[in-house]
């Protein structure tokens, strides 16, 4: 949505400007097909040329997710408290032999099934299960368990980065194609330098076009949404975070109830819930699963 709406604010903005200012349209609007051909073609051309098709792909899903916002909101990292709460109880209470049911179908898991939209995202879901899964070997020291989720959270952190640095690349390298666009222009300019001023003035004005859209896509399009990007998988990226901090507090040897509160205090400020709105939802979940 916000996306969408700064989109508005720039188009207004900056071409109702131009309109006050008494601007004419008619130049880039001729010029403009021919200069976007050019310039964001060429960059499209050199994003496909420097990066493999996972990143293309990652990078396509990226500007989904730019138009959609982020994925997991408020309700859904209570949700992941609750869920996790129910884990470390069921391994405190029964023993991790009981949680091996859930973990190894977790489509039939009533803990699991508990929380749909958690149970839907086969990422989240598999990371969570192959940690418990480890617990279940006797991988049950916290400062090596803590290191394994580091490192698998740092991979995963950094392969969904990738497709936004890319685009990040491709936003900075735009204003300068604009340039390559406008010279190319001036240089057909050149060639009709015999033609009336009004023609060539006319061709020097749709050679800055290039410029100017070169410029406009890279700072105030492609920039921004690599900009949102980052910020989105930035915080996307602490969903997976709590398991980590909730199992290492586990297996640290703290109460269940602890350790989800280790977990709430880990939560974005604005995805946060209370204290007693944790301890609310948690005294309404099924007293046996």
């Amino acid at each position: 949505m916000f996306f969408f709406i700064g989109l508005v604010i720039v188009m207004v903005m900056v071409f109702g400007g131009f309109a006050l200012a008494g601007g004419k349209f008619g130049i880039i609007i001729k010029a403009a097909p021919f200069e976007l051909m050019m310039i964001f073609g060429g960059s499209l051309g050199g994003f496909v040329s420097g990066n493999g098709t996972n990143i293309m792909k990652s990078a396509g899903a990226g500007i989904g997710k730019v138009m959609k916002g982020p994925h997991w909101q408020s309700q859904d990292y209570q949700d992941l408290l609750c869920l996790m709460f129910l884990i470390v109880k069921t391994i405190r209470s029964k023993g991790v032999v009981a949680i091996e049911a859930h973990i190894e179908n977790p489509d039939e898991s009533k803990i699991f099934q508990l929380f749909p939209k958690i149970a839907g995202d086969h990422h989240v879901v598999d990371f969570i299960c192959d940690y418990v899964r480890m617990l279940t070997m006797n991988f049950d020291d916290p400062n090596q368990m803590e290191d394994a989720l580091n490192a698998d959270l740092d991979k995963h952190h950094k392969e969904e980065h990738d497709a936004q640095h890319s685009l990040q690349v491709m936003a900075d390298g735009l204003p300068a194609v604009g340039i390559v666009a406008a010279v190319l222009g001036i240089i057909k300019t050149m060639g009709a330098i015999a033609e009336p001023v009004e023609v060539l003035g006319g061709m020097v004005g749709g050679a800055l076009v290039g410029t100017f859209l070169g410029i406009f896509l890279g700072y105030l399009i492609v920039g921004p949404i690599a900009q949102r990007l980052d910020q989105i998988l930035a915080e996307d990226g602490h969903f997976m975070n709590l398991v980590k901090i909730i199992l290492v507090a586990h297996l640290q040897g703290n109460a269940p109830q602890i350790s989800v509160e280790l977990g709430r205090r880990a939560c974005p400020s604005i995805h946060m819930c209370t204290f007693l709105e944790l301890e609310e939802t948690l005294a309404e979940l099924p007293p046996d699963v």
